[in-house]
């Protein structure tokens, strides 16, 4: 099927490493130009590699998106290689979470700050863009979590939750536009920081995930590339009647729609 993104601009925050890296590539398959950016450029340079060598085209910067500077630096620096921005997919952010009575300030402060308000500054920025071309889709991955919020699992179920309420907000006033805005809430999927914590523990991978996936009704962990065909189907033609949506990818875990 044809998905309609052939020269499409695919912007894409925290695209060095799991869903991010993953959307990145399928984006790039699917014909579309991508940007990403993250914090270290190792690993950006890294996936704008792997996309040019398979002959897609891509850009890529470091960049916070905990700082606002870095936020216009980027969405700049995209503007000033592509013209323009169709696709928006805010999926720069982190899983910290703990006992609420020893969460600090900082802490809270930093997850708003990473996942709510860089979320909030990149569409501020790139929305005008969409809106001059006569339309655009912004995608924000949030998680299981922001709907059913667990003990001892802020900031992060928290700044997941205020995700839910940009995307419905956002979507409501400007569906005038043709802007599509939705939100895919992710459950387990194999990223590179359960592979960290299971390296740190000294846990092959495999064992490692194998004891998360039983938590899971179909019994696994799901794969970046999952996330991602859903990622590039909401941003695609198929997708022409949704908004204000939310798509659990969880394998069933979810309790609540």
């Amino acid at each position: 099927m044809d998905f309609g993104l052939r020269g499409k601009i695919a912007v894409i925050t925290g695209g060095s490493d799991g869903i991010g890296k993953a959307a990145a590539i399928v984006f790039a398959r699917e014909g579309a130009k991508v940007a990403i950016c993250a914090r270290k450029i190792e690993g950006v340079n890294m996936v704008v590699d792997e996309i040019r060598k398979a002959g897609g085209e891509a850009f890529g910067m470091s960049a916070d998106m905990s700082e606002a500077a870095d936020a216009v630096k980027f969405i700049e620096g995209v503007i000033k290689q592509y013209g323009t921005i169709d696709i928006l997919v805010n999926n720069a952010g982190s899983s910290i979470r703990g006992p609420f009575l020893e969460v600090k300030d900082e802490e809270f402060k930093g997850d708003m700050e990473l996942k709510v308000f860089g979320a909030i500054r990149c569409a501020r920025l790139a929305i005008p863009y969409m809106q001059k071309q006569g339309g655009g889709r912004i995608i924000n991955i949030t998680t299981i979590g922001a709907k059913q919020p667990g003990a001892a699992t802020m900031p992060t179920t928290m700044s997941r939750a205020a995700g839910l309420v940009l995307t419905k907000s956002l979507s409501k006033e400007f569906a005038k536009d043709n802007i599509l805005v939705n939100t895919v809430c992710i459950g387990l999927i194999k990223s590179g920081q359960h592979d960290r914590r299971a390296i740190a523990s000294g846990t092959p991978l495999d064992v490692h995930y194998g004891k998360m996936g039983k938590a899971v009704p179909v019994g696994r962990v799901g794969e970046a590339v999952e996330a991602a065909n859903a990622i590039v189907f909401l941003a695609s033609s198929a997708a022409s009647f949704i908004t204000g949506s939310s798509i659990n990818l969880d394998g069933g875990a979810s309790n609540v729609f």
